[in-house]
């Protein structure tokens, strides 16, 4: 006999609901930190004028690095990527992420963000049943163009 499904109808119903948008600053020092954490050393991601050389409009944005939330303390914040529903399980692991570009994000740039549960499913492995939720984030740059695309994956058990 099969197990009841986890997935509820009011799970299901949140797939494809847009959240409200979150505008996103990307500025030189962010990018120059973010270049600096994970080893890069090209200088098209320190040296403005250097970076224009070569033909981007500012401090080009490494892979990985989308920017930051502008923070005001008068609305509430929600943490990035939690599902906006209940889950019958407590425990949570990453289950991979995959960021894809459409075009060259730099300094400067003010990006918006929605997300939105992609996808439920369930699978069972040696750890007992999972909850496996997509999320997926569209970024929009200050022109309105999707620049890119977030999509990562919680299992939940």
């Amino acid at each position: 006999m099969a197990e009841a499904s986890v997935i509820t109808d009011e799970m299901r119903s949140f797939i494809g609901q847009e959240s409200e948008p979150v505008t996103i600053e990307v500025d030189k020092t962010a990018v120059r930190m973010f270049a600096r954490a994970v080893g890069y050393t090209d200088l098209i991601y320190y040296d403005e004028e250097y970076a224009k050389g070569k033909g981007y409009r500012s401090l080009p944005a490494p892979m990985g690095c989308l920017g930051h939330p502008i923070f005001r303390p008068d609305i509430p914040s929600r943490p990035a990527y939690v599902p906006p529903f209940k889950s019958p399980y407590k425990r949570v692991l990453n289950g991979g992420t995959d960021i894809e570009y459409y075009e060259p994000i730099c300094a400067g740039d003010v990006l918006t963000a929605t997300t939105k549960v992609a996808d439920l499913t369930e699978r069972t492995a040696s750890i007992g049943p999972m909850l496996l939720v997509t999320g997926e984030t569209t970024y929009k740059n200050q022109k309105g163009k999707v620049v890119a695309r977030f999509r990562g994956v919680l299992i939940q058990y």
